[in-house]
């Protein structure tokens, strides 16, 4: 099977790619099992753009065809921040998940519900410094003001997913594979997917 290489160390991103690239005839390979540890600042004005510099930056290392993705929270009466800053939304790097929502929550409490958002996610699958291909996924919802499910990272637990009475992180992980901004992104590349997996 083709190796590929899936630029990031989060757990959580890890299951979802892996679970959704399932049926496709690819060997999937994550950074830790090639003992890489890069830090590739994500300091693009886009999701394109810092999805690209990790997947050519893990590319060149590994020398391998690396698949990165890049995503955020896009919130409307925020004028779509957090959007590709949501990872950095605190100054503080050691800053958990909890705490991002809960200074989300605390932003948004001085405008008036609802508060409509979407996910955004962008892919970028690279074969050293050539791109092979990208895509691009979006979920849209709405943010709330408390905290439910445990099935989920980042702003999961505080987004609720539309057309579903449920967040994020309420979803069962087949449900979420589905339907989330990272899985439409990959549907949408599925046929490129297809043929680099046969190439």
């Amino acid at each position: 099977m083709k190796p590929l290489l899936i630029a990031t160390n989060n757990p959580g991103k890890i299951a979802e790619i892996s679970a959704i690239l399932a049926p496709l005839p690819l060997k999937l390979i994550t950074p830790a099992e090639l003992g890489l540890t890069l830090s590739i600042p994500e300091d693009g004005q886009s999701y394109f753009e810092n999805a690209r510099k990790k997947a050519a930056a893990f590319a060149q290392v590994s020398e391998l065809p690396t698949l990165a993705d890049d995503s955020g929270l896009e919130v409307e009466v925020l004028g779509g921040a957090p959007g590709v800053h949501s990872h950095r939304y605190l100054a503080d790097p050691s800053a958990t998940d909890e705490q991002r929502c809960q200074a989300l929550l605390n932003q948004l409490s001085a405008y008036p519900r609802p508060w409509k958002a979407a996910f955004q996610c962008e892919i970028v699958l690279c074969n050293a410094n050539e791109i092979v291909l990208r895509s691009h996924g979006s979920c849209p919802g709405e943010i709330i003001p408390e905290f439910r499910g445990k099935n989920g990272f980042g702003f999961d637990p505080i987004f609720l997913v539309e057309g579903t009475h449920q967040t994020m992180a309420e979803l069962t992980d087949e449900q979420k594979n589905r339907i989330s901004h990272r899985a439409k992104a990959l549907q949408a590349a599925w046929d490129d997917l297809l043929r680099f997996a046969a190439s």
